[in-house]
């Protein structure tokens, strides 16, 4: 199983938490869709035969193509790679480009997967995130989606912003399952360094993100999610049955993946890669026929500190065979000396021989990993 990731990195305005790659114009976006089309010829060999599963166009934000341009990319697509006929295509999208008219050409191609960034249902949030779209926006975005026939819907929501309270919070979870979606994707807002968020907190221009209340969000959202029958199957993700990306899930699994775009990373099991951050110099450099890609050439250490990464933050957990017959004794052994303190603070439970995070180890789950690593 093996998927393919396009990177659309335009965007009508950086939102100010935001540390993806993108660019708040689309002056070169007929040339970044042509350089695609040149590298998906020049990376056709990158996942050898192995059939490709899944697809997803993110961003940046996606919905800034037209219909015409997606189904342009994917027989490009269709036309160098093995494409499974029940293939997952996953769709970015913004609420302010969803309208009507967009969302039924759109259901024209083959998207049959649609995220929408709606991060929260009150425009106070919306504002301190630096967001287009509106409140009203968001929650119309999801009607007409489901109006348009779209089932496989998830939206994204962002907890422990500082302008939003305990009981609003309550109130944006009781939103999503008022709609009846099958997928939501919720994410602490952190600062990173170098974003628009992080320099107006270093100059008190707006009020700092406050660890104590993401924890407390996050209890709320557990808490919440367990009582609507959703299933936490990753430590950001939930889903009604049978309703998981398949996409996200083939990363956390190690499977390969290409990633198509500036910015955009690959893995084939030995090797990571990853494109530059520059559209000019991405452009330029695909239409001399290069790819402008690091190429880093993966150790055992890194295999195995990636894997628990990956693996215990879902509900899959960390498997001690696995660990045993990809890695070694060796590895195993430092994963049962290491992990046993975890499991005597309940911060991990084993069944067997899978360990996975309990609910109080969940909020701590990369500090754990890491202590897991070597």
């Amino acid at each position: 199983m093996a998927g393919i990731y396009l990177h659309i990195p335009f965007c009508k305005q950086k939102c100010h938490y935001c540390n993806f790659y993108s660019v708040a114009s689309e002056k070169n976006k007929v040339s970044l869709l042509d350089a695609l089309t040149i590298e998906v010829d020049l990376q056709e060999s990158y996942l050898g035969n192995e059939i490709v599963e899944t697809i997803y166009f993110g961003g940046g934000t996606p919905s800034l193509l037209s219909a015409n341009e997606i189904n342009h990319l994917f027989h490009k697509l269709q036309a160098n790679f093995t494409i499974s006929k029940n293939v997952e295509v996953t769709f970015e999208a913004n609420p302010d480009d969803l309208t009507k008219s967009y969302l039924y050409s759109l259901k024209k191609t083959p998207v049959n997967r649609l995220s929408i960034g709606v991060q929260s249902f009150f425009n106070n949030d919306l504002k301190y995130l630096n967001r287009v779209h509106s409140a009203d926006q968001a929650y119309n975005s999801i009607k007409e989606a489901q109006h348009a026939g779209f089932q496989n819907l998830s939206i994204d929501l962002i907890y422990g912003i500082p302008t939003l309270s305990e009981i609003n919070w309550q109130k944006k979870l009781e939103v999503f399952f008022s709609l009846n979606l099958p997928h939501l994707s919720a994410y602490a807002l952190t600062v990173e360094p170098k974003t628009a968020l992080d320099v107006l907190i270093r100059n008190n221009k707006t009020n700092p993100v406050q660890e104590n209340k993401v924890a407390d969000h996050f209890q709320i959202l557990l808490d919440q999610m367990s009582t609507n029958n959703y299933l936490h199957y990753e430590i950001s993700n939930f889903c009604k049955e049978n309703f998981y990306s398949k996409h996200n899930k083939s990363y956390w699994f190690g499977g390969k993946y290409l990633g198509l775009g500036p910015s955009s990373h690959s893995f084939d099991s030995d090797t990571r890669q990853w494109n530059v951050s520059n559209i000019n110099k991405y452009i330029n450099e695909i239409n001399n026929g290069h790819i402008p890609a690091e190429i880093e050439i993966l150790s055992l250490d890194q295999k195995y500190n990636e894997y628990i990464l990956t693996s215990l933050r879902t509900i899959w957990g960390t498997d001690e065979n696995y660990i045993q017959e990809k890695f070694g004794n060796q590895y195993n052994l430092h994963f049962k000396k290491y992990v046993k303190r975890f499991i005597d603070d309940k911060k991990i439970s084993i069944k067997n021989g899978k360990y996975c995070l309990t609910d109080s180890g969940k909020i701590f789950a990369d500090g754990i990993s890491s202590d897991l690593f070597v």
